[in-house]
């Protein structure tokens, strides 16, 4: 987690990967290389602004499913912790839904029936939030089925981003 109550970007994945978990750096693994991509970030940027932060839906690696990836996080992380620390986030202006969990956790019954159909839905949520796939490895076939994505929404991101921290001039 890497959060200060100076954060106006809330970046929130689900749990960090096994890489993540030793290092203690969110997002230190090439889906974060990917994120930073998608914010027109360099790696300093994204680790040195306290206006950027990190909360994952848990903070600690939940083990690897011998089926191939990671478990989910545990719901009850969430539970017990995740509206206690979003009150003490006041400048947020806009929050990050980095794959399915945070998106159901988030949005819940406003949340699409897949990751696919909120992120496609990403104009209804308003400046607010925006639901993004997880930048991982296993989601280049996905952006390669929904080049939508690099086409519309991800230099909307951009743009959005810039915004906040000052680098362009964008009415929202």
């Amino acid at each position: 987690m890497q959060v200060t109550s100076e954060t106006r970007i809330l970046i929130c994945g689900q749990a960090p990967g096994r890489r993540v978990h030793e290092s203690g750096l969110p997002f230190d693994d090439p889906s974060g290389d990917r994120l930073r991509e998608w914010l027109g970030l360099d790696r300093d940027a994204v680790y040195a602004d306290s206006r950027i932060g990190v909360a994952p839906m848990a903070f600690c690696f939940p083990g690897t499913n011998p089926k191939g990836g990671d478990y989910p996080p545990p719901p009850r992380c969430a539970a017990l912790w995740r509206r206690s620390l979003l009150a003490c986030l006041p400048r947020v202006e806009v929050t990050l839904l980095v794959g399915g969990y945070a998106q159901r956790w988030a949005l819940q019954h406003t949340s699409g029936r897949s990751m696919t159909a909120t992120v496609t839905a990403w104009r209804d949520y308003g400046p607010a939030v925006i639901p993004l796939p997880h930048p991982s490895w296993r989601s280049t076939v996905w952006l390669r089925r929904n080049p939508w994505f690099e086409n519309e929404l991800a230099p909307h991101l951009r743009i959005r981003v810039a915004a906040i921290l000052g680098n362009v001039a964008v009415p929202y």
